[in-house]
């Protein structure tokens, strides 16, 4: 690809996150992204518009050279542009089999946050979090390896909406009253006693409450566990650009796994705690009991983003185990197992030592 061939030595040149530039890796020169790399990120799209939309005509490729490739041990399809090649699957370890082709169209991406975040850095903080991590098999040890790391764009959707809510519910107000009962004193008889016992009484409530929400994050992968997407928050999104095929110059994009409807499902899930508490606000007095919540979206708007990350991924005992890392923030999530072989011998050294104690003990 032309735009991405390197002046000084015709190599394929790469996006550098360190230097933001593209970077040749042979001969390290370095370039500016073309400018329409370094444009802010467009406006989100109506969302109503966009679902009653029918065909392929709104749809394009990640870019006229990106090809894509399916991964059989996860379903993830990841795209990818030349010169890079398909290799193992980023999010399972796989190695993918299956041959590379055109990328299918797919709801264009909007906005992309550059990787910030080197791979020598980001390989850094997982072995940091590896040495953390107690009785990690060689599996989680490999990962320290610098090869070990993917640099992958992820899809996000960002939703906007205004919403209001009708309500129905109880206030409940604190009140005392007098209480008679019986206990025995120090004589063994029964005497009867008064004291003040708070009560709460409940008034039926009924309202409405508004409000406007911006840039609700929904992850539209399957491949990453959604609390561990969501433990990498947050992303400084006010620094988004115009998505360009420049950005994945040496790095992978999934594609979408999770649809543009059923993630707006998912934002309303995740706007309704914010909804309650305003209709809490609202109903007032000491304690609030919410019966029921009727919200309406207005004005619901969406942009399709790509987010950056690290990801590394390792097999033990027939599951897979990942270490992401927010390719802008440095901020590591993973899961591990245990190897029993470690604790195992840990347990026994333990007992050895009790033992040892024990025999020299009596011979003393």
């Amino acid at each position: 690809m032309e735009k991405y061939r390197c002046p000084g030595c015709a190599g394929d040149m790469q996006f550098d996150p360190a230097a933001g530039l593209l970077k040749c890796p042979r001969c390290g020169h370095t370039q500016a992204p073309p400018e329409t790399a370094a444009a802010p990120a467009p406006g989100a799209h109506p969302l109503d518009e966009f679902l009653a939309k029918t065909g392929t005509d709104h749809l394009s490729a990640m870019s006229q050279q990106a090809l894509q490739v399916n991964c059989e041990g996860c379903g993830s399809v990841v795209s990818f542009q030349p010169p890079e090649v398909a290799g193992a699957c980023p999010f399972c370890g796989s190695n993918i089999v299956a041959q590379p082709q055109a990328a299918d169209p797919l709801i264009a991406p909007d906005g992309v946050l550059p990787a910030k975040v080197s791979k020598t850095d980001a390989q850094a903080e997982v072995r940091r979090w590896i040495e953390s991590r107690w009785f990690a098999p060689g599996g989680l040890k490999r990962l320290a390896r610098q090869d070990s790391v993917s640099g992958v764009y992820l899809p996000f959707w960002s939703y906007a909406a205004d919403t209001f809510s009708q309500y129905t519910g109880e206030r409940g107000e604190p009140y005392w009253e007098t209480e008679t009962y019986t206990e025995t004193d120090d004589n063994g008889n029964s005497v009867e006693r008064t004291r003040q016992v708070q009560r709460i009484a409940w008034y039926p409530a009924a309202g409405q409450v508004s409000r406007r929400f911006a840039d609700v994050l929904v992850a539209a992968s399957k491949a990453v566990a959604r609390n561990k997407l969501e433990a990498l928050e947050p992303w400084d999104l006010e620094k988004l650009c115009a998505y360009d095929p420049t950005y994945l110059a040496g790095y992978k994009a999934q594609r979408y796994q999770i649809e543009l409807a059923a993630g707006f499902d998912h934002a309303k899930e995740l706007m309704a705690p914010a909804i309650h508490g305003d209709v809490c606000r609202d109903i007032g007095g000491a304690q609030q009991r919410v019966i029921s919540v009727d919200t309406a979206y207005q004005n619901s708007t969406f942009r399709h983003l790509l987010l950056p990350v690290w990801i590394g991924a390792y097999r033990f005992q027939n599951k897979v185990f990942q270490v992401v890392v927010n390719a802008r923030t440095g901020e590591v999530q993973g899961e591990r197992p245990y190897s029993v072989g470690k604790i195992a011998l840990l347990v026994a050294a333990i007992l050895i030592v009790i033992i040892l104690l024990v025999v020299l003990g009596r011979h003393r």
